[in-house]
């Protein structure tokens, strides 16, 4: 009889539940349930509906009960630094703010008055992100103060989705990182920098490693869906769990995880918390197994994903890439300016970008999507770069994993701009990342190099020629 392990993968724009089993020693998988994801506009700011995406995590477990393939373990993963304040009663507190939302503009300088960038960064090792967790809780802490006082548990999405399902409080390790609040050598809160910032050092949970068991469905939710199960923590940030599928062993190599966000870096093992680091604005965010994932931050195919979505003609990402493929436009923006952030007209901001710095203003679809393309892999490159001078190492290829392995006409440029090799796939790199983690629970596989070796044997890889 097959024995079924289920992710629950959700980003910022969809979620979806995907069951595998491991069939003649290969990773096979079936996706049973898909739901939409987006911030809510909420009074004026972005929110999480997250008692919607419950009900959307419990809509999916009935379905493997309906199909007859009940999940023996599972585990779910979502994005990075927000949270759910909960009272001494399990309510929440206030809004559940999106990163997106602009109530964390000036933060950083509030922050700032009882800690330098410099030394915040020696202390935590986590690039500068207006939106992570830190500045986040300095607004609630000057503009909700009484909702920092009543907070009893801070829990980050995922953690709030695993307590409604076992009833256990953790901070999973690498979802907890980045925050920003976190010290990369204990593996714990700091809570010194905690107390210096006058946050509620009450409310932060025991941090948990992945591969951790939370605990089985409560009695209430076994009766709603129809069967008990095992809740895994993966590694619950899905940079986290994608990093972990990259079908690699070797470590010259370089991944992208290619989503709404492209997360360029490399695994270590020990935490970069240097000044030329911080210059470069790499963050160490917590991986499997205490590793570290040395990234930037890029913006991403939510550049791509906006702009789609304000053509007037309703096209592919197939359809788009082709007509990019065909421009010869060579204006260039940053992306990662803050002002593709949360623009409200995505094509407003690239052409205001390309007439404020004097370069042709694309106009039609394909140039438009044109300048986003060769934006990504130029700075890709520029990324690579800066990696190999804080690393002091050549690294001689990159490993594309999640969604944007299947662009294309991208990974080329990126081979293009970047001069290394470029290799696709896995696409389902966060979820896999997440199954991987619950069959080493479960012993079905040994190791990470077992699993990584695993996943680059049942998935394709595409290969791109510098």
């Amino acid at each position: 009889m097959s024995k079924y392990y289920l992710a629950i993968d959700i980003g910022a724009s969809s979620g979806r539940h995907i069951l595998a089993e491991i069939v003649d020693g290969k990773i096979r998988l079936e996706e049973v349930y898909r739901f939409w994801n987006g911030m809510d506009n909420k009074d004026g700011s972005l929110c999480w509906d997250v008692d919607r995406l419950f009900r959307e995590i419990l809509t999916g477990l009935k379905k493997c009960k309906e199909i007859g393939k009940i999940p023996s373990y599972m585990g779910i993963d979502t994005w990075g630094v927000d949270y759910v304040l909960l009272d001494k009663d399990d309510n929440i507190l206030g809004n559940t703010y999106g990163y997106r939302d602009s109530r964390t503009n000036g933060m950083d300088e509030k922050v700032y008055e009882m800690i330098s960038e410099e030394e915040l960064y020696k202390r935590t090792g986590i690039q500068k992100a207006i939106f992570n967790t830190i500045y986040q809780l300095m607004d609630v802490k000057l503009n909700h103060p009484k909702d920092m006082e009543a907070a009893e548990t801070l829990l980050f999405i995922p953690d709030y989705f695993n307590f409604k399902l076992t009833g256990t409080k953790v901070n999973e390790y690498t979802e907890a990182s980045t925050g920003q609040l976190l010290n990369p050598e204990t593996k714990d809160w700091d809570y010194e920098l905690i107390d210096m910032l006058g946050y509620n050092r009450r409310m932060f949970c025991k941090v948990t490693k992945p591969g951790t068991k939370v605990g089985n469905f409560t009695e209430a939710i076994q009766k709603e869906v129809g069967f008990d199960c095992e809740v895994i923590l993966p590694a619950t940030h899905d940079t986290g769990s994608a990093v972990l599928a990259v079908p690699t062993n070797d470590d010259n190599a370089i991944y992208i995880s290619s989503g709404t966000w492209s997360l360029m870096g490399v695994e270590r093992m020990e935490a970069d918390c240097s000044l030329e680091s911080m210059k470069q604005n790499f963050t160490n965010e917590g991986g499997y197994d205490y590793r570290f994932r040395y990234l930037k931050n890029i913006m991403g195919l939510w550049m791509i994903q906006s702009v789609k979505r304000e053509f007037e003609e309703d096209l592919s990402f197939g359809e788009i890439c082709a007509r990019a493929s065909k421009e010869t436009i060579t204006s260039i923006v940053d992306c990662n300016d803050d002002c593709f952030l949360a623009p409200k007209s995505m094509i407003q901001a690239v052409q205001d970008f390309c007439a404020n710095t004097n370069q042709q203003v694309p106009k039609t679809v394909g140039e438009i999507a044109s300048v986003i393309y060769n934006s990504l892999a130029k700075c890709y490159g520029d990324t690579i770069e800066g990696l190999e001078k804080v690393t002091g190492k050549t690294y001689d290829r990159i490993h594309v994993v999640g969604g944007g392995a299947n662009a294309g006409y991208l990974n080329e440029l990126t081979a293009k701009y970047t001069q290394k090799p470029v290799y696709a796939g896995p696409t389902e790199a966060t979820a896999l990342g997440n199954l991987a983690v619950q069959m080493m629970y479960a012993g079905e596989l040994g190791s990470l190099v077992e699993a990584r070796n695993c996943i680059r044997n049942s998935f394709e890889i595409v290969e791109y020629l510098n």
